[in-house]
């Protein structure tokens, strides 16, 4: 990819940021880094001003070109290290719950769209001089695994607080432009796409007119499944599978678990599945616990997985996602079939021919109303997503990292839980709307249940339970 088309969004961070358009929709990534003990502050100011070099993205502002000619224009500004890194004293009783509720409201709020697109604020005087990062993120800029990269920018490996080797203010590619240049870049950037596209074509003209003649039947199929796959992305949503969280707010509640790594992937091969089958297994059995506690039986829901595309040598600073939407088992009370089947539709889903056009497809999704796109996210059920992370021992300006927990954005559904590995534990995050689940103590019970009982298909292993004594607050009337 050139400089130029480096410049501006691709389609599938596009997509992130006409989310914007609808706070419902708000595509806003929350972690939380919990410490041991506070950090040093200058030090841990000089290691993110030399991150946002390394990460030049990080210095940048979305400028959207009039008509929507092309995708956001990333420009450079007159980057403050002070507007986006801060810090606060927790509020009485200085317990992980306070951090939790301050980066609840961090969830719920929108950016500065004339600054770069994320906000760090560091938690000081939690209960035994401990610390809290909370790091608050547009999903434009990265994902979870480019997230997770990221961080070994910001984050030592080593105790020994280190400024790191000097790095050089990033060159700035001018000012914002104005209106007049700001279109007549769009439509260079427009003819660079078209010439591409007809390049890339042309090339794979020969070959695939050589298999089309050898092989017309076949070559007819896959071209018919193809466009199937594709419908299946893009299929419209009109209604929840979930008689029980139907409604969509603004407010938002976060509450995390810890499960022990190795005591899941157990479970998993227990039952013939992969990490990633025993986690999403464990989420529906707390939902079908969750929705018999309502008095409701439900056979499936819809789920978002985001499935990564990222390939060696892509950026950190971006989206190699795409958003894959089906039904996975609910209703299933045995875990180990469970696991099985939701296993078999999960790899359904990886394996969609569309995958590889996951930009083009997110292309057209941007031209249309946003309206209509919000209608469709808003009929999902949830949102699940396994990141892998980090498997060594993190310190920020001299402290020790304790848990390192992601929680995404609702994007529309009824929640969104998160798992990100850190040194052992999969540390799970949970981002609930409230208006489609109110009693959410009784809903972090149900996945407390659904992990445990997924757990048990491999016999003894370590209590599910909120990780550093956290005490999770109670529904507010």
């Amino acid at each position: 990819m050139t400089e130029e088309t480096e410049l501006f969004m691709r389609e599938t961070d596009a997509f992130s940021w006409y989310l914007e358009n609808d706070p419902g929709l708000r595509a806003t990534i929350l972690a939380v880094a919990w410490l041991d003990a506070r950090p040093d502050f200058d030090v841990l100011a000089a290691r993110l001003e030399r991150t946002t070099r390394l990460a030049p993205r990080f210095r940048q502002h979305p400028v959207q070109p009039p008509g929507r000619l092309a995708t956001p224009l990333w420009v450079d500004t007159d980057f403050d290290l002070s507007l986006h890194l801060r810090r606060i004293d927790s509020p009485r009783p200085h317990t992980p719950a306070t951090v939790l509720d301050f980066a609840r409201i961090e969830a719920m709020s929108g950016f500065d769209l004339s600054r770069p697109l994320w906000q760090f604020t560091l938690v000081e005087h939690l209960v035994g001089d401990r610390a809290a990062l909370v790091m608050k993120i547009h999903h434009s800029l990265t994902d979870g695994i480019g997230g997770a990269q990221l961080a070994f920018l910001l984050f030592e490996t080593t105790s020994q607080p280190d400024r790191g080797n000097e790095v050089p203010v990033p060159e700035k590619h001018g000012q914002v432009p104005g209106a007049l240049e700001l279109v007549r870049e769009s439509l260079a950037y427009d003819t660079h796409r078209v010439f591409e596209t007809i390049r890339h074509g042309l090339s794979d003209v020969l070959p695939t007119a050589v298999h089309i003649a050898r092989d017309p039947l076949h070559s007819a199929s896959d071209a018919l499944e193809t466009a199937r796959s594709i419908a299946r992305f893009v299929q419209p949503v009109s209604d929840t599978l979930s008689p029980v969280m139907t409604g969509r707010s603004l407010d938002r509640q976060l509450n995390m678990i810890a499960v022990d790594l190795d005591d899941l992937k157990h479970a998993a091969g227990s039952a013939g599945g992969s990490l990633n089958d025993a986690f999403v297994a464990s989420v529906t059995g707390g939902l079908r616990r969750y929705h018999e506690r309502h008095g409701v039986s439900v056979g499936e829901l819809r789920i978002t997985l985001p499935i990564s595309i990222r390939k060696e040598g892509d950026p950190a600073a971006s989206n190699r996602i795409t958003l894959a939407r089906f039904k996975v088992p609910v209703g299933i009370a045995d875990p180990a079939e469970r696991v099985r089947l939701t296993g078999q539709q999960c790899r359904v889903a990886r394996d969609e021919r569309a995958l590889p056009l996951s930009n083009t497809i997110a292309g057209t999704l941007n031209l249309l109303p946003s309206g209509v796109v919000g209608s469709m996210l808003k009929h999902i059920d949830f949102l699940a997503s396994n990141v892998p992370g980090i498997n060594v021992p993190l310190y920020l300006a001299g402290a020790p990292v304790s848990g390192y927990y992601a929680f995404g954005p609702t994007t529309g559904s009824s929640l969104n839980i998160t798992l990100l590995t850190y040194c052992g534990t999969c540390c799970v995050g949970f981002t609930i709307d409230t208006a489609a689940v109110p009693d959410y103590d009784v809903l972090m019970e149900c996945f407390r249940e659904g992990f445990e009982e997924v757990l048990e298909l491999a016999g003894d292993h370590h209590p599910v339970e909120p990780p550093l004594n956290f005490d999770p607050p109670k529904n507010r009337p």
